[in-house]
């Protein structure tokens, strides 16, 4: 009688596979196949992703659509010119992921920076003029020694535009102000070291020179708790000996690129015109708290934007930190 019965089961057994091959189980079968899990359960340590046809097609996306980096350079006219972070699509991090989302979905990727091999770091004592010309930033320098009625106003429509700018301090006017050089602060500026007195540098002994540079990046630190980066020569005044001592006290000298010669009063019409007509990817603009800055500087923000740049500090254009456009 066992025997019967266990024969009876391997037939209905038999059927039901019979079955499971072809008509509506089959079918159901084939389907629930396809189907992605519901929760991956993918380890990367059970597929060789070299082996994987997924991850051969991600490098050779990568090989497609790889930006290298640009190196710094020491230009025979524009001097110290920063280096740009290349791109390229982050293979394991991409594979990982499209496996973990499953073979139904489409392949986000992810993207790293490779930064270049010669940095400002690099090239020594001297002076910037610009930013690469591949990163599309212009920087927005204002130099603070006067004109104290303008600098709310500007600090309002740069909060409007939300841009950040940077200011360069002369330390005898943040020794008078220090309030107001925290309100910059509080609104998110970047703030640099504009000498102690507005001398012209070349004409100053190397003690005085090391003095008016190191007096201002201890004020700086002391009455704001700001690490000193940049220096701004007072009327672009300087020698080899001023961007050394800078050099050797950890600051990099910067210059401008395009001047507003706000200081002479021109109508801020005219002042946008000539940012208008002259920023490009790069440009260093320098600018200080006048009637004439202050009036021109929405319709400076807006023209620059409308010419396809950012608006920033002269830190962040600068940085070989690549700008990377929003998606979709």
């Amino acid at each position: 009688m066992n025997g019967r019965k266990s024969v009876i089961l391997l037939a209905c057994l038999a059927t039901v596979v019979g079955i499971g091959k072809t008509g509506v189980v089959g079918e159901y079968i084939q389907v629930a196949r396809q189907q992605p899990a519901a929760v991956s359960t993918w380890d990367p340590k059970a597929v060789e992703p070299q082996q994987d046809p997924l991850y051969k097609q991600i490098l050779e996306k990568r090989e497609q659509t790889r930006i290298q980096p640009v190196d710094a350079v020491l230009d025979r006219v524009w001097k110290a010119i920063p280096g740009y972070n290349g791109l390229e699509i982050d293979a394991e991090e991409t594979y990982k992921q499209a496996k973990a989302a499953g073979a139904s979905s489409p392949i986000t990727y992810v993207y790293r920076q490779i930064p270049p091999k010669v940095n400002l770091e690099d090239l020594g004592a001297e002076p910037i003029y610009r930013g690469n010309p591949k990163k599309p930033m212009v920087a927005l320098m204002i130099n603070v020694a006067w004109g104290n009625e303008f600098i709310v106003p500007m600090l309002d429509i740069l909060d409007q535009e939300k841009v950040k700018a940077t200011f360069f301090f002369d330390g005898s006017w943040l020794k008078k102000n220090p309030e107001l050089a925290k309100e910059i602060q509080k609104r998110g500026h970047e703030l640099e070291n504009h000498a102690y007195t507005h001398p012209n540098m070349s004409q100053l002994s190397e003690y005085r020179a090391s003095m008016e540079i190191s007096k201002t990046q201890k004020l700086l630190k002391e009455s704001l708790g700001v690490d000193n980066t940049w220096f701004a020569p007072p009327s672009g005044d300087f020698n080899q000996q001023t961007v050394r001592i800078a050099h050797g006290l950890g600051l990099k000298t910067v210059l401008w690129t395009l001047d507003t010669v706000d200081w002479q009063n021109p109508s801020p019409e005219s002042v946008v015109n000539k940012i208008s007509n002259r920023a490009q990817a790069g440009t260093l603009i320098l600018m200080h708290p006048t009637a004439s800055s202050s009036k021109a500087l929405q319709g400076m923000i807006q023209v620059i934007k409308k010419k396809g740049l950012i608006p920033g500090t002269v830190g962040q254009t600068l940085s070989p930190e690549r700008i990377i456009p929003p998606s979709g």
